[in-house]
């Protein structure tokens, strides 16, 4: 059974085949850099810097799935598996946390009622772009489609400030991400890996030594040639 917003062609439900998932995970990448998303969920090439490997120290610690809490009218679960097969996706949320509310929904083995709140852990500070928000706002799609509700907002905590940001899930959020999720599905079956698009971003990106966006740039070979002679002549 499929819930939420049914993405139809022509009339036609689309509903996509496991094999076929894509990460949900993805989308946050894919936003940042089209390049970037290709050479690591394509090409699966990737490389570590300082970033990475705290934003994998934070993530582990909120994917211990083995850590389940229940304060008063408050149940968080964490590392739950969650898909789409409406934007044929799947992926795991960071923590979940389920509020006891009259109007929610009623969960296996539980009494009473619960809203669902998805929260996702990022190290750094919020950023200037949407990369954040489109991953916790497709977490959100997956359980509204999973779990027969309407999820009207998350939260994402930025390790750097200590704080969660509310995530408003606006129906403009929503849209974008299925369509970025249908933009990744036609780059994954035509197995294309966009250019680079050089930008002041690219700095910050742990693929930066195997992208090389330098080479990108367009030059004559004319002016590669007189570069190598000069640089031989002044050697």
């Amino acid at each position: 059974m499929v819930c939420g917003r049914l993405q139809r062609t022509g009339g036609i439900l689309i509903l996509y085949n496991e094999e076929d998932f894509l990460q949900l995970s993805g989308i946050q990448h894919f936003e940042f850099c089209r390049r970037q998303w290709a050479l690591a969920y394509m090409e699966m090439q990737w490389q570590e810097n300082v970033r990475t490997v705290e934003g994998r120290i934070l993530h582990e610690n909120a994917h211990d799935a083995g850590l389940k809490e229940k304060r008063g009218d408050l149940i968080i679960v964490r590392a739950m598996p969650i898909h789409s097969r409406e934007m044929g996706v799947s992926g795991e949320c960071d923590v979940i946390e389920f509020h006891r509310a009259e109007d929610g929904i009623n969960l296996l083995g539980k009494e009473g009622f619960y809203k669902v709140v998805p929260v996702e852990y990022k190290r750094g500070k919020p950023k200037t772009d949407d990369s954040d928000i489109l991953q916790v706002a497709a977490q959100a799609l997956c359980l509204e489609e999973m779990l027969c509700c309407e999820i009207p907002y998350g939260y994402i905590y930025y390790g750097e400030v200590r704080r969660r940001i509310k995530i408003e899930f606006t129906e403009a959020i929503r849209e974008k991400v299925r369509n970025i999720f249908a933009e990744m599905h036609k780059y994954y079956e035509q197995r294309y890996t966009p250019k680079a698009k050089t930008s002041k971003k690219c700095n910050a990106c742990s693929l930066i030594d195997i992208c090389v966006p330098v080479l990108n740039k367009k030059k004559s070979v004319s002016g590669y040639i007189d570069k190598i002679i000069s640089e031989e002549e002044n050697t």
